[in-house]
């Protein structure tokens, strides 16, 4: 069957919509394109919220942001693309993940969102209407998949771990300050 049917259309448009979005929320951190801060700033805010250091944080990012939804949406390396943007958007997700789910209350709504179509895409393929289809897939087999994902969610767990420890820390040491007063004040 060489005509295109919907399914590819959906695909095309999931592509585009999701790819365009994140390559735009990239070209904000690494650019400081459509309103965005550029690496400094960027930088200054991700050590803010925990991830440091700040510049390497913000662009790789950037990178995942940028480079993973331009991928997405010409449809190569379609595996890669998608595990890259789903894991910069679960990072995302930690930070906004305090405030709840919606997105009006600062929640992690949208970066779920686009996160999870990211990963979507990384799943299903990216149609026809590709750029992997029109090279035979060659930057899109099936067992790079799982590799992209796997590889991906490792080191998010390891980036955020690191996020989440960092964030902890100044409570242990609140509270070791607290524990020295209290022994000093009674003698122990």
């Amino acid at each position: 069957m060489s005509a295109y049917n919907r399914h590819d259309l959906g695909l095309l448009l999931l592509r585009l919509g999701t790819g365009g979005v994140l390559a735009a929320h990239g070209a904000q951190k690494l650019l400081g394109w459509f309103g965005g801060h550029g690496i400094e700033g960027t930088g200054q805010f991700m050590e803010s919220v925990g991830y440091a250091p700040g510049k390497a944080s913000a662009t790789a990012a950037g990178l995942a942001e940028m480079g993973g939804g331009t991928l997405l949406a010409l449809g190569l390396a379609t595996p890669a693309a998608g595990a890259a943007a789903s894991g910069a958007m679960a990072g995302a997700s930690a930070v906004h993940a305090p405030n709840g789910f919606f997105n009006q209350e600062g929640g992690f709504e949208y970066a779920a969102t686009l996160g999870l179509a990211a990963a979507g895409l990384a799943v299903t393929g990216p149609g026809r209407l590709s750029l992997d289809h029109a090279l035979g897939h060659v930057l899109d087999r099936g067992w790079m998949v799982p590799a992209a994902l796997g590889a991906t969610a490792a080191v998010t767990a390891m980036v955020v771990g690191a996020r989440n420890r960092r964030l902890d820390k100044p409570e242990l040491d609140d509270a070791a300050d607290q524990f020295d007063s209290q022994e000093a004040l009674f003698g122990e």
